[in-house]
């Protein structure tokens, strides 16, 4: 476990380096990382290059016993290329180009774009080919941030219609399979199928699924230029590429198929602030603004170390305040050790601070980092340079491991977004749900996508697994046959792989197993009333709800309220070996605490007592890290465990690590 930083010479004069890299040496940080942005300054004028001055960055750290983190600069062509290649821009659903002024305005499908990306990389890559000091690279920047995954210009036009070629044998398959005899949207070639540009009503869904599919694939065509490349230059380096939190355009998954492991950048106010299951900025106080939420950023570190399938970096680490997503408190003293440790725990092998210093200049003077725009430590600095030395005391160790995952369905996410029914549905707030249940009870949860080896795993939940294919409903039976636990939750199963509603009532393909499906389903505004039972106990839930008719499965809960009143709600099954449940409302957390502790419990999987609510436990290798996340101090009683890190006593926004598994472990709240 190591830090690092990233860090932007060309913002600084030459002068300076030297004092900014022997410092960041002295704070422990191992890795640099840079360049993500220079490209106009590695070639200033078009064939014209210069990489002098980022090698004598790379020198310099290397003196200093570090290593350097380049990046592919292509997140911001240069002024001259978008001049004399206009038609590279990205375009806007009604057509408006993105102009120069700010990043990320190329566009994925620009042939002249692949070709001038080749040009700079391949330079770029051979001039530092063999460097003792290059450890590795991260490919672009965020791809698809500020909403640039999906482009609609001649070019992706073109390129969609390609895509569908190939993935359709001809107009009459894709005619067929998207349902194009509503509102007579049949098409009579591919050469007719446009872009989903503005329309009076919606879209139709298949269309957008398909849409949202090409324009994933096309980013992991163009990640796998770069890491293409890369290799070809000099094998011995690692290729990453730094994710985004709760982003849903991009299939993690897929790009991280051609990366040696993924990172992703971690902003836990910014995150907190921006997701839709935590309370509005306002309602926060104190200890949400300060701190951000533990499981919005873990669930997040469990992701990418899916993606990854084990350890992953943090790229881009929160240092001090932000300057947007709308407000900007400063993180109390002791959160940027804790989020670091937060991100060790679940597996970052590397947590890199954004950024080494302040910039005086452009979109992100506002934003924090471990030193002011002056030079002087900032008050992030401290604290990394603690987490560096506590990182040298602990030993090596694995990637977590859990035995209960939960499965991330990509395709699922954009056709329940598409049609989400609701505003307050959202499909990262759903799994998170689950998430947090599980992760109060002590829990490692992997999140994994639904290609993954499911066998690995004692207990599956698979919130609102939408669109479920015969080959993937024969694999989840086979899992619950060989005695898996399977949770099945709202609008799980409701359509195939098309976005059709089947011929066949919900859960579908699964309905045999689970001894039921579902009858009705209905969304529900806040301030409904909404009450269901599980287990001879009265819950709340919130924005969804369906009630199923039994065959063979056994009834849990029932709705007790609205016209659905005694009608079943969740539904179990034994089959084979194993069991299934579908919990057919979105549950509060008392509830899905509740339908969390069976889910365990048949699983055979050790449950912890609930842990006070800030306070999360999270086992790496052996190793479990107390990490609290609220004011109030908690006690640990480690049991025959030994404390490694911290005291018995771990008080607000700090964190203890002790050599024992997380189960054996008790949590009090101090009184």
């Amino acid at each position: 476990m190591h830090t690092g930083v990233c860090y932007f010479p060309e913002h600084w004069p030459r002068e300076r380096w030297a004092d900014d890299i022997e410092r960041m040496a002295e704070a422990g940080i191992e890795y640099v990382r840079m360049a993500e942005f220079a490209w106009n300054r590695m070639e200033p004028e078009p064939g014209e290059y210069d990489f002098e001055w980022l090698e004598a960055a790379v020198d310099l750290i290397g003196e200093h016993d570090m290593q350097a983190v380049l990046c592919t600069p292509t997140a911001t062509p240069p002024k001259w290329l978008l001049d004399e290649y206009p038609e590279i821009r990205q375009e806007e659903p009604d057509g408006t180009p993105l102009e120069f002024g700010s990043r990320r305005h190329y566009c994925f499908n620009s042939a002249v774009y692949w070709r001038e990306s080749r040009r700079i990389i391949e330079n770029l890559a051979d001039h530092f080919a063999g460097h003792e000091h290059v450890a590795g690279w991260q490919t672009d920047n965020e791809y698809g941030c500020h909403e640039t995954v999906r482009c609609y210009c001649d070019d992706c036009a073109s390129a969609f219609r390609t895509w569908l070629r190939e993935y359709y044998d001809s107009i009459d398959d894709l005619n067929e399979a998207w349902g194009n005899a509503f509102w007579s949207q049949e098409y009579r070639s591919f050469s007719e199928v446009d872009l989903p540009g503005p329309t009076a009503a919606n879209h139709h869904p298949s269309r957008l699924l398909d849409y949202n599919r090409f324009a994933s694939d096309s980013v992991v065509e163009y990640n796998r230029l770069h890491v293409d490349l890369l290799r070809e230059a000099d094998d011995d380096w690692f290729v990453t590429h730094n994710f985004m939190g709760d982003f849903d355009p991009l299939d993690a998954f897929d790009v991280s198929e051609d990366l040696d492991f993924a990172a992703w950048d971690s902003y836990p106010t910014l995150h907190t602030q921006d997701a839709p299951d935590t309370p509005a900025p306002e309602e926060m106080g104190d200890d949400l603004q300060r701190a951000g939420d533990p499981d919005v950023t873990g669930m997040n570190h469990a992701l990418y170390r899916g993606a990854s399938d084990g350890p992953f970096w943090v790229m881009e680490n929160q240092a001090g305040d932000i300057r947007a997503f709308p407000y900007s408190a400063e993180p109390d003293d002791g959160m940027i050790r804790l989020w670091t440790h937060q991100a060790a725990a679940h597996g970052a092998d590397v947590v890199s601070y954004f950024r080494w210093r302040r910039c005086q200049f452009g979109q992100e003077q506002y934003w924090g980092a471990l030193n002011n725009y002056d030079g002087a430590p900032d008050r992030g600095l401290e604290e990394a340079t603690d987490t560096a030395a506590e990182f040298e005391s602990l030993p090596d160790l694995d990637a977590p491991s859990g035995d209960v995952a939960i499965l991330v369905d990509y395709d699922s996410l954009w056709a329940t977004h598409a049609e989400a029914h609701s505003p307050d549905f959202d499909y990262w707030a759903h799994l998170r749900a689950y998430y947090r249940a599980l992760r109060r009870r002590g829990v490692t949860v992997d999140l994994v996508s639904t290609s993954a080896d499911l066998e690995a795993y004692a207990a599956l939940v698979a919130p609102s697994l939408h669109l479920v294919d015969d080959d993937l409903a024969d694999r989840l039976t086979a899992y619950v046959q060989d005695g898996g636990e399977l949770l099945l939750t709202i609008r799980s199963a409701m359509k195939d792989e098309h976005d059709h509603l089947r011929d066949e009532l919900a859960p579908g393909p699964l309905a045999e197993a689970l001894g039921a499906h579902v009858a009705q389903h209905e969304s529900l505004s806040p301030g409904v009333e909404t009450q269901v039972s599980y287990d001879g106990e009265s819950y709340a839930y919130q924005t969804w709800a369906e009630w199923l008719e039994p065959d063979d499965g056994t009834v849990i809960g029932r709705l007790e309220s609205g016209p659905g009143t005694e009608e079943p709600a969740i539904v179990r099954n034994a089959v084979g070996d194993g069991h299934v449940e579908y919990v057919g409302v979105w549950p509060e957390a008392d509830l899905a605490d509740a339908i969390s502790v069976g889910l365990l419990e048949r699983a055979d999987v050790p449950v912890s007592e609930r842990l006070p609510g800030r306070v999360r436990l999270t086992e790496r290798d052996g190793y479990t890290w107390v990490t609290n996340f609220g004011t109030d101090a908690v006690t640990v009683d480690a049991g025959s465990g030994t404390l490694v890190l911290g005291d018995e006593t771990v008080s607000g926004r700090d964190l203890a690590v002790v050599d024992a598994p997380a189960h054996e472990l008790e949590i009090d709240l101090e009184t």
